[in-house]
């Protein structure tokens, strides 16, 4: 992927990043310039998301915009009632709007907007481009941010990572990367076999092995930066997670803790604001 405006220097006012949540039970990604303040995703209540961002010492009366991925519940629970107290608008491709309307209720006119999948649309002085990815919603996308020559990439909720994928999202300064799942534990685990079937599909989620392995061909010499997301609580540890994708990476001669650094993320806590 392109990354935008190649001549423009490292700022002070570069993008500041916090996961506030990541996991099989809600998602939420906190994003912020000078001048612009975004949600990706509100896939929990709207008093869980006020109390995350309070963490991090940010209010959601001073947010913008909401951006949504996708129309499963966990990424959407709080999207109607945060745009509602806060009068925030919010963007979704066509389908998952009419996926997810029933479930978020009544949205303002005004506060609607689409963003296309392939799309690069500006929101205040942040650039967004939207990409597909493998998954069983309707329409599924998600997003890489870019500002003063530095990109943000988030890549979770995918079956797999596919070769264009990998050469279009390739050497960002850091990822939200999926790791769902240990392989072995869900498959010896309790759901039934059918939702196992799921998870592994290509319309699934990445196992560690899987996410690591993609990571391989991401990174770049500009990467600091990986948090590892959508852990599932019955299905995965972050120390489980953590060591198979720094054994699969240290195998590939990459740099684990020299070259760049890797992050648990928390589906209760927000992890610290993070400059880019």
């Amino acid at each position: 992927m392109q990354k935008i405006n190649e001549s423009r220097m490292n700022n002070v006012d570069d993008l500041q990043i916090s996961i506030l949540a990541s996991g099989s039970s809600g998602n939420a990604l906190y994003i912020e310039s000078p001048t612009t303040k975004l949600l990706v995703d509100s896939g929990l209540s709207g008093k869980k998301i006020a109390e995350l961002m309070s963490q991090i010492d940010r209010d959601p009366k001073d947010l913008d915009a909401i951006l949504v991925t996708h129309e499963h519940s966990d990424h959407i629970q709080g999207v109607g009632v945060m745009s509602r107290r806060y009068n925030l608008d919010v963007y979704a491709n066509d389908k998952t709007w009419q996926a997810m309307g029933s479930k978020i209720g009544k949205i303002k006119t005004e506060h609607k907007f689409l963003f296309d999948k392939k799309e690069l649309k500006t929101i205040g002085d942040i650039d967004i481009l939207s990409f597909g990815v493998s998954h069983d919603a309707i329409d599924p996308q998600f997003y890489a941010f870019q500002k003063n020559n530095k990109q943000f990439v988030i890549l979770t909720d995918t079956g797999y990572v596919s070769d264009r994928m990998r050469d279009a999202l390739k050497n960002a300064d850091a990822y939200l990367i999926e790791s769902n799942h240990d392989v072995s534990m869900l498959r010896m685990g309790a759901y039934p076999w059918s939702l196992k079937q799921r998870i592994l599909s290509d319309k699934g989620h990445l196992s560690n092995d899987d996410g690591a392995l993609a990571l391989v061909d991401l990174i770049g010499n500009e990467t600091k930066r990986v948090y590892l997301g959508h852990l599932s609580k019955e299905n995965n540890m972050k120390e489980i997670a953590r060591n198979t994708f720094k054994e699969i990476l240290e195998q590939k001669d990459k740099g684990v803790g020299e070259d760049f650094f890797l992050y648990d993320t928390d589906p209760e806590e927000a992890q610290k604001l993070f400059r880019l």
